[in-house]
């Protein structure tokens, strides 16, 4: 039975998509089957892996619709063991429909349990917004994970997302604070040290000792549609992504 984790930060730039992408594929070349669900109307992630969403291609959307089986519209990747639920901008119009539907906090987890026995982890791109879409991610995960950029204002809207997760505890038990990731390191400057200080302290030992570094490669890779570590495994960001999959699964 798969363990579900929302991948969310509802500040945009933060590194969530490039998380999802590499975090994911770093854990299935652990040997772990992956499901990456890609919930963002920008369909990044899909792209990132390699999916390129045509007019007539399934997507998470026409499955949350009820009008595709989810078998059918996953999507194999370059690394074993990895699968991804594409997304494109057809699901932008999920969150107004979804707020007009039954239990419609509870789509994506019904959704997913079709398939929750074919995959040890789940793993769910959430958009940059607190709306339906990321209700509904938080509602079927068992853990959220955060990615926090070492930068300026790196905490702004950590304390929004929290108060969700601690209302959405209320209908979900489960959900639990899985793990922060700091991201885009620069450790020439004072700041990224200073910032990195600062989020350990508030969230403690929920923070990742792994930090991902600001990495050209990284950037480089989402437009050749491969992860990091098929992209340039020595790369000083597939070392990164490899690492935090290590400690991601040795934290299980």
């Amino acid at each position: 039975m798969a363990k579900i984790i929302a991948i969310t930060n509802q500040k945009g730039g933060v590194g969530k998509t490039t998380t999802s992408v590499n975090l994911s594929a770093c854990v299935a070349a652990e040997g772990k089957r992956v499901l990456v669900v890609d919930a963002d109307p920008q369909g990044n992630t899909s792209s990132g892996l390699g999916v390129r969403v045509k007019e007539k291609t399934p997507t998470v959307y026409e499955v949350m619709a009820g009008e595709t089986p989810i078998e059918q519209a996953l999507c194999k990747t370059a690394v074993k063991g990895l699968m991804v639920l594409p997304a494109d901008i057809r699901l932008a119009g999920a969150e107004i429909e979804l707020a007009n539907m039954e239990h419609r906090e509870r789509v994506v987890a019904d959704m997913l349990e079709g398939v929750r026995d074919r995959f040890d982890y789940i793993f769910i791109d959430c958009p940059p917004s607190l709306g339906m879409i990321t209700l509904n991610a938080l509602c079927a995960a068992d853990g959220v994970l955060i990615p926090i950029q070492c930068e300026y204002f790196a905490l702004e809207g950590v304390s929004a997302l929290m108060g969700t997760v601690q209302k959405v505890q209320k209908m979900n038990r489960h959900l639990a604070i899985e793990g922060v990731v700091l991201t885009m390191l620069d450790a020439r400057t004072n700041l990224g040290v200073q910032v990195a200080q600062e989020v350990r302290k508030v969230f403690k030992n929920k923070v990742y000792q792994t930090v991902i570094p600001r990495n050209v490669r990284l950037g480089e890779a989402p437009s050749h549609g491969l992860p990091i570590s098929l992209y340039d495994p020595r790369s000083l960001g597939a070392q990164s992504y490899q690492q935090l999959a290590k400690e991601f699964l040795a934290r299980e």
